[in-house]
């Protein structure tokens, strides 16, 4: 199970975020992440090419609130050539706002709502909106399984394997914060998840140290989980 680290916390970028980038890049790190607020475009540019500088795939996470908030940072991933798109819920508009560029797509499933960000919908609803995005040609899902105010987080993870037929990646993002919990949605058919505010406040592991410990408490904890 791929770990994607996000230099945010609370839902935006950090502003030291170059400098996490440097201490990811020490433990060899292959996915790193940011949020499209917090910082500016010109900012995300030298993030971008900061993470693609240490061998690491560059993911972006959208969450903004409103249809053309979101839309703008998703042809600035386009701009930026992000690896990885995450987020968003205007699925037709952002696939043809990607057509053509090597991003690929992971819609939210379910009913995001607010920021940060708390998750609504059931896991019927989620199945059902993963099957449409797999129809629609995106490369897997967004789950925020652990914002979920209408459904057992696991439930989420397991419905959208089963919605996405085994055609895409399932990402849990959003509080996994515990080796439980990585474990927990690896055995659901989870392909991937996020960590960001645990590692960077260092409450992953918990007096194990700053953020290179915490990082690597998440490797660790990941390997075991398969």
């Amino acid at each position: 199970m791929d770990f994607v680290f996000m230099l945010t916390r609370n839902d935006a970028t950090v502003e030291n975020a170059l400098d996490l980038v440097e201490t990811a890049s020490l433990l060899g790190l292959k996915h790193i992440g940011f949020k499209d607020v917090g910082a500016d475009p010109s900012q995300l540019k030298r993030l971008t090419e900061a993470i693609r500088a240490a061998g690491a795939a560059a993911w972006m996470e959208v969450v903004s609130t409103s249809r053309d908030d979101e839309l703008r940072s998703i042809a600035l991933a386009r701009a930026l050539g992000v690896d990885w798109l995450m987020g968003g819920v205007h699925v037709e508009e952002a696939l043809r706002i990607l057509a053509g560029s090597a991003t690929r797509y992971l819609p939210f499933a379910g009913k995001p709502v607010g920021h940060p960000t708390q998750l609504g919908g059931s896991a019927r609803e989620v199945e059902a909106h993963c099957r449409a995005f797999a129809q629609k040609g995106c490369a897997g899902v967004d789950i925020l399984a652990y914002r979920a105010t209408e459904a057992e987080p696991l439930d989420l993870v397991a419905a959208c394997r089963r919605g996405l037929s085994g055609k895409g990646m399932v990402v849990v993002a959003g509080s996994v914060n515990s080796s439980g919990r990585i474990a927990a949605i690896r055995a659901a058919g989870a392909d991937a998840f996020t960590i960001g505010t645990a590692a960077i406040e260092a409450s992953y592991a918990p007096g194990a140290g700053p953020l290179e410990a915490q990082l690597t408490a998440v490797l660790a904890d990941c390997r075991t989980a398969g």
